[in-house]
Order: structure tokens, then sequence, then C-alpha cells
């Protein structure tokens, strides 16, 4: 069933006179299905790109202070169904985030919609408008797939991948599927990590989802091992940060590995050996 929402984008606005703005976030609402939700960024890189440079330690305490509250305000909502006739988007988002001259506005009019999944469409939007302008042109950057085909060439040459299968890893709260695993005893499942970002405050942020992850897998009845294939910053200046980084995953709980880009051949050599001995 095609079920109407409406949306607003969080703006973060330069000059209140000229109305220079970056989209930083979007919030989107349901009355008929009982949902409030948001998605922010914490990275800044854009703004101190065509702008000028800003606190960023208080932007991300701001940004993940409203999607807090935002979705917070939704959970109270979620269970006190149906919602108020007179109650809308704008209601909810100015009680987070009243309309003035801030540098933190949400857009107006709002942006109506139809959907058969609220939270495709909340990842959607946060694409569209958010997402695809993170990083500046010709920001050097790699995401996950990027890291994985460093790590795949070898694996490749010894046939390993083709033992490798997707893999759902479920917990009491939370599940996650692997796209590379296998089973030896407990369940080894490996992940290509990226952390080619654009600014340090990302490649720290991305290092806390993980170790998030990790924490709410961590309850589940299968066994398992996470292997982070790690990709490193090319920008020198960011491997303070990606030394962080690595720090803030050591604090995954459970079984964990970390294997990084230059350690990719000699991993490709042992797996096909485990595989080996494993096959008999």
């Amino acid at each position: 069933m095609r079920i109407p929402y409406s949306f607003s984008v969080l703006r973060y606005v330069h000059d209140p006179v000229t109305q220079e703005f970056v989209n930083i976030g979007v919030a989107v609402y349901s009355q008929q299905a009982g949902f409030l939700r948001a998605l922010c960024t914490t990275h800044y890189t854009r703004i101190t790109h065509l702008f000028t440079k800003i606190d960023g330690t208080r932007f991300r305490q701001l940004t993940r202070y409203v999607q807090d509250q935002i979705n917070a305000s939704g959970e109270k909502c979620a269970g006190a169904l149906p919602f108020e006739p007179d109650r809308t988007i704008e209601h909810f988002l100015g009680r987070v985030l009243p309309a003035d001259d801030s540098s933190l506005q949400f857009s107006r009019p709002v942006g109506v919609g139809l959907s058969n999944d609220l939270e495709k469409t909340l990842a959607d939007l946060f694409e569209r408008y958010v997402e695809r302008y993170a990083v500046p042109a010709g920001t050097a950057r790699r995401d996950d797939e990027d890291v994985w085909r460093v790590f795949r060439e070898p694996l490749e040459k010894r046939a390993v991948t083709a033992h490798l299968t997707k893999k759902r890893i479920v917990a009491s709260s939370y599940d996650y599927e692997f796209q590379r695993a296998w089973k030896n005893g407990v369940w080894h499942v490996y992940e290509p990590v990226s952390f080619d970002m654009a600014d340090g405050g990302a490649i720290l942020e991305k290092a806390n989802r993980w170790v998030g992850r990790a924490t709410g897998l961590h309850d589940s009845s299968e066994k398992f091992k996470i292997h982070l294939l790690l990709g490193e910053p090319q920008d020198e200046r960011l491997q303070p940060s990606f030394v962080k980084a690595q720090n803030l995953l050591a604090k995954m709980p459970g079984e964990k590995e970390f294997i990084r880009e230059s350690e990719a051949e000699a991993f490709a050599e042992e797996l096909e050996s485990e595989l080996r001995a494993h096959r008999g």
C-alpha cells in the first residue's frame, strides 16, 4: 500500500540575507503510518569548502541533537496513534528547531509524496538531497567496494571468492547481512571498510558506526567473527584520524580481526590455506 508522507530538508544557512545554504539532513513524516524520522549528516567538509571554517565539534553536536530529538518524538507518537489531525511535519520540526534566522533551518514549503517503504524513502531522500553533494569535486575518496577490489584480486587468483557466501547475523534487536562469509566452526564474515574519507570527523563517525553495529549483533545466538578489511586514507594528513579510528574499532565486542590493504596478499594466502584444510 502506498502511504502519503511529507518531508523537509534540513539546511545549514550560511547567510540569512543571501540565503546561501547547504543541505545537511532530511525528516520524513506520515500521519497515516505514525512515522516520524530524520537523518542528518555530521560531515561539514562541504560547508568549509563553500564558505568558511566552522566549529566541527559543535556542528556534529547540533546535527546529532536534531536527529535524536526528532526520532525521539517519532517513537513517542508511534505509540499514540492516530496522530492528532492538526499535527503536521512543521509542528513536530518546530518543536525541535523553531523557525528563525539561526544557521540550521528546515525547508519550507515541505515536499510530499507516496511511499511503499518509509524507511527506504527516508534513505533515498537523504541520498538525493544530502549525500550526493557530500564530497567536493576533486576530493580523493574511495568507497567500500573500491577497497574490496584491492582484496578481491589476490583472493580470486587463489579461487577463494567462490567459497564465500552471504550471511545474515540476527541478534535480538538488530540484524545485518554480510556479503562475504564462510563457516569453519563459527561464521567468519568479511567486510571492506573504506576510511579514505573527506575529513577526520567522517573517519571517526564511520568507526563509531561499526562499533555500534558489532554491539548490536553481539547477543546473536550464532557464533561469528568479524574480519574488517581496512582501506586507509590517501591523504597523509588524515593518518592520525585513521589511528584513532582503529583504536575505536578495537572496542568492538566479540571476536574480530582487522586487515589492512598492505596485508591483502598475506590475508588471501592464509584464507586459502584455511579453506583447503577445512575441505580436507
